[in-house]
């Protein structure tokens, strides 16, 4: 069967598929997944995995794709980071028969991808991207699609855009940030960004951003023109948001914990949902806050949100008619409902609120200003100092920017040193490295040995040889 392409593809393969889950590390899972199908998405993304890996690493394989296999879970795109067009398309292959499409990310603003260079840090080099998504939509028989982020100028994005689908890539995810708009400097997604795009570009385009509700999907394809919306953070507070529900979040809470038990993931993974889940209640009831931090096991987990739900329930049985939500919440807390992530102005000293933590924590003084985290970690060594002026220096490796060995001969992180004294066999008393001193004993000790002497044929009638008798009767 030929390969389907552009708008053909989303059209026959994903289904016209207008309500997109985004690809996001340690939590589109396919428990979570599953959950989010159920409840209005039409197509999900994989956790974003590094290519290299694998690669190299079956466990890690089957780990994120083959054990995840689900006939319930499609369409499903497979996205992954890489820097190489061979290391991309190795990895392509190996995925291709469990998804519909491979996705290359690069809209990822965090600074391990600073330091794996990938990501949206790729973004200034065309000619690389170009050479990858070339190679891949040649090798593939799946397509290849992109995610992004935008450049501050819309004439540069578009122009990035266009050469991208140039290359061969059959529909584009925009985020419309920069990779500079992260954490508390996120602020709003620019969909003019994404509204120019789509214009100039005739492959499907998914827009990504500013999306907490379902009137914000039905907004956004209206002003943008978009074929899908895509949803990261409103998808994680709330799962039902492509049906248009903010229901209790119990419901949700105990849905998620069935399925988990049907198709079991990480408990870090589960723990970090019900944060999530429960991330207004937690705010009104913070001693269960520890408690989900501390349980070790599903079914603990379990009791922790049951013990939130018994809590939601007590509030709504004390609840006054005509009470309204605190906090500036447009819910009760027990309900879905979306979290704006606070700007970096907000809750400065300035405006008259409290300080922001990383204000605190900046400020000299007792462990009450430190963070909770920071005060773990000072009960557990109470001479660490959080200090950024005390901090030690490290110098980093030469080649891939990791903390390098003090005494290295090379240089090196011991990684990258390993691999080089390899190559080289040399030595590197630093990193406790002897290719070159093992391979000399080993040469020396061969030389040692005594040569074996080949026997030599033993004439009939000497030692060792055949007997006359036998001899002549032979003969």
């Amino acid at each position: 069967m030929p390969k389907l392409q552009g708008f053909e593809f989303w059209s026959c393969t994903l289904g016209g598929a207008r309500h997109v889950v985004a690809p996001m590390v340690d939590q589109s899972e396919l428990a979570w997944r599953l959950l989010s199908r159920r409840h209005g998405a039409q197509l999900c993304y994989t956790p974003m995995l590094h290519a290299q890996v694998f690669i190299r690493d079956a466990n890690y394989r089957k780990e994120n794709l083959y054990c995840d296999v689900c006939p319930e879970d499609r369409p499903l795109i497979v996205q992954f980071c890489a820097n190489d067009p061979e290391v991309f398309v190795q990895a392509a292959l190996l995925a291709q028969d469990y998804c519909d499409a491979i996705d290359l990310n690069l809209g990822c603003p965090q600074m391990i991808a600073k330091r794996g260079h990938y990501g949206a840090f790729l973004q200034e080099e065309w000619d690389l991207l170009q050479r990858m998504i070339l190679l891949a939509h040649e090798k593939l028989s799946v397509p290849v699609t992109c995610k992004i982020r935008v450049f501050p100028e819309i004439d540069k994005t578009v122009r990035y855009a266009q050469m991208l689908e140039k290359a061969g890539c059959q529909l584009l995810t925009v985020h419309g940030r920069t990779k500079e708009q992260k954490g508390p400097l996120s602020g709003t997604a620019s969909w003019e960004h994404i509204k120019a795009v789509r214009k100039a570009v005739a492959i499907p385009v998914f827009a990504n951003g500013n999306i907490q509700c379902l009137r914000d999907v039905e907004r956004c394809i209206q002003d943008t023109g978009v074929q899908g919306v895509m949803s990261a953070e409103g998808n994680l507070h709330n799962p039902a948001l492509f049906e248009g529900r903010s229901p209790a979040v119990w419901e949700l809470a105990e849905e998620y914990l069935d399925i988990v038990r049907q198709h079991p993931c990480p408990l870090s993974y589960v723990r970090a949902h019900l944060f999530k889940l429960w991330h207004h209640t937690l705010q009104v009831h913070q001693q269960l806050r520890e408690e989900l931090a501390k349980v070790k096991t599903l079914e603990g987990i379990a009791a922790v949100s049951q013990e939130l739900k018994l809590r939601c329930q007590e509030d709504i049985s004390r609840q006054k008619e005509g009470e309204k939500p605190s906090g500036g919440l447009p819910f009760f807390h027990w309900i879905c409902q979306p979290y704006f992530r606070p700007g970096p102005r907000d809750g400065s000293r300035e405006s008259g609120g409290a300080p922001s933590k990383r204000a605190l924590e900046e400020e000299e003084g007792s462990t009450d200003i430190l963070s909770k985290n920071k005060q773990k970690k000072k009960l557990r060594n109470p001479h660490k100092t959080f200090d950024p002026s005390l901090k030690p220096k490290y110098a980093k490796c030469d080649q891939c920017g990791n903390p390098k060995g003090n005494r290295c001969v090379f240089n090196l992180c011991r990684g990258c040193c390993k691999k080089r004294a390899f190559k080289e066999t040399a030595d590197c008393a630093g990193h406790g490295l002897l290719f070159k001193t093992k391979l000399e004993k080993s040469l020396a000790w061969k030389g040692a040995q005594p040569r074996l002497q080949e026997p030599q044929q033993a004439r009939p009638g000497e030692p060792g040889g055949f007997p006359e008798v036998m001899g002549s009767a032979l003969a």
